[in-house]
């Protein structure tokens, strides 16, 4: 049995790698960074190669792809950790998609595959969304409560989006105060697990470009003559990076087969990986800020954009602890329905 990707989605994904290598240097994330920007110039690019649409039904001007294809993209994206509005669109679209009516699909989806229009996927607490990834500049809203299973989709307007500053400089974000609405009458908690996936692949490649840096950095830096990656506390550190790395990955493509192949697995696969992913992504972010040693504490060294982002990506949807609490839940109901 072959647990890889496909040869088509392994073509998926090294086209990204290459093209984002090519197109996204620390340097320029660097620069949007500093400036609060998203790189247009890339968002363009990737509108033109229909990436926006990768998840979307053909019907609706999309490609036809499934959360696995879109995993890979958002798996590149977050090792780049590519200042676009990339994964508040392709949120938005999931849930559109799975959960919203055929006249809610066929106004928004067209819009968000071609890139013509943005989305964003806030989660509200008290009647108010905050830091929702790509809010500001959106077109469209998904304003989800996920402990009542509901979601309500928002047409944005002038003035509906407080644009909020973060940790996280490499990414826009928005406080957004629910009112009025469109519902949305489908499977919302199911719509909601495949986001889950999504910023669970974009945790991976943040963990996975930690990991390269930091490995790159203790062969090149030396202490007492000889390489600090030679020093066997930084040998341990760095596999358990790599295990963590490896993990989140593993939990989380699984949890993306599941949303394609097998529904039915989906709940508690998505918590899984969710709850994987975000521990990994603080974790291994953070490890690789101490593998720099004094240098990675500075604003020069490029690793800390990676676990700002992380550390925004990792509550979105719900946390470590929310997630394992969910799994711990869903087995219960499993065992307790076999009774």
């Amino acid at each position: 049995m072959n647990f890889d990707l496909s040869e088509d989605q392994q073509q998926i994904k090294r086209t990204a790698r290459e093209l984002l290598a090519s197109r996204m240097p620390m340097e320029r994330v660097r620069a949007a960074a500093e400036e609060g920007r998203d790189d247009a110039e890339l968002w363009r690019e990737l509108v033109e190669l229909g990436w926006p649409g990768i998840a979307i039904a053909e019907e609706h001007g999309g490609q036809g792809l499934g959360i696995v294809e879109l995993a890979a993209l958002l798996e590149e994206l977050g090792y780049a950790c590519a200042p676009t509005p990339f994964l508040g669109t392709a949120l938005a679209a999931l849930v559109i998609e799975h959960a919203g009516s055929a006249e809610q699909r066929g106004r928004w989806l067209p819009a968000l595959a071609s890139g013509e229009a943005t989305g964003a996927l806030g989660v509200l607490r008290d009647g108010v969304a905050e830091l929702v990834p790509d809010a500001p500049g959106a077109a469209v809203l998904v304003l989800a409560d996920p402990e009542a299973g509901t979601a309500t989709l928002v047409e944005a307007s002038a003035g509906s989006v407080e644009e909020t500053r973060s940790i996280d400089p490499t990414r826009r974000y928005g406080r957004v105060e629910a009112g009025g609405g469109d519902p949305l009458e489908g499977d919302v908690a199911g719509a909601l697990d495949r986001a889950a996936v999504a910023v669970s692949a974009e945790l991976v490649g943040l963990s996975q470009r930690a990991l390269d840096m930091t490995i790159a950095y203790v062969k090149d830096r030396k202490q007492f003559g000889v390489p600090v990656g030679a020093f066997q506390a930084v040998q341990h550190k760095a596999a358990q990076m790599l295990r963590d790395t490896e993990s989140a990955r593993s939990a989380t493509y699984y949890a993306a087969w599941a949303a394609d192949a097998d529904p039915e697995r989906l709940p508690m696969a998505a918590a899984m990986a969710k709850a994987v992913a975000s521990e990994a992504g603080r974790t291994v972010t953070g490890d690789a800020i101490q593998l720099h040693g004094g240098i990675g504490f500075t604003w020069e060294a490029d690793v800390h954009w990676l676990f700002k982002r992380a550390q925004l990506d990792a509550p979105l949807l719900g946390g470590g602890a929310t997630h394992r609490a969910r799994v711990a839940r869903l087995a219960a109901e499993a065992r307790t329905a076999k009774v």
